[in-house]
């Protein structure tokens, strides 16, 4: 007799017997040549949850992320943007200069080019 192998879900019917398709030759050690004729049917049920038991919530689909731009992401790096945008406006208030002019930069003389 050939060697058996495991029944996948898709060979199995859940109101009626097994059905048994025409098998191809790489499939056929493990597949029936033919149906039998006491095939029993197989018939699946779920279980009912004991009183108390909630069931599981379902879960989000979420999108793929892109690059790793996630929302949680970009809303954190929206408020150190923000923190850092008000940060430079405190120290220029408070040092009465430019950030430019703090770190060496002369501003105010344009291009300065001959004409």
């Amino acid at each position: 007799m050939a060697a058996r192998c495991s029944l996948s879900s898709s060979s199995l019917s859940v109101h009626g017997p097994l059905r048994h398709n025409k098998p191809s030759k790489r499939l056929a050690p493990c597949l029936p040549s033919a149906p039998r004729p006491g095939a029993a049917a197989l018939r699946a049920r779920a279980a009912k949850l004991p009183p108390g038991v909630e069931a599981p919530r379902v879960q989000p689909k979420l999108s793929e992320p892109f690059l790793g731009f996630t929302q949680t992401a970009e809303i954190w790096n929206s408020r150190a943007c923000m923190i850092g945008l008000i940060g430079t406006f405190i120290v220029e208030l408070v040092l009465n200069k430019g950030i430019l002019q703090m770190i060496g930069v002369e501003v105010g003389k344009g291009l300065d080019l001959p004409l």
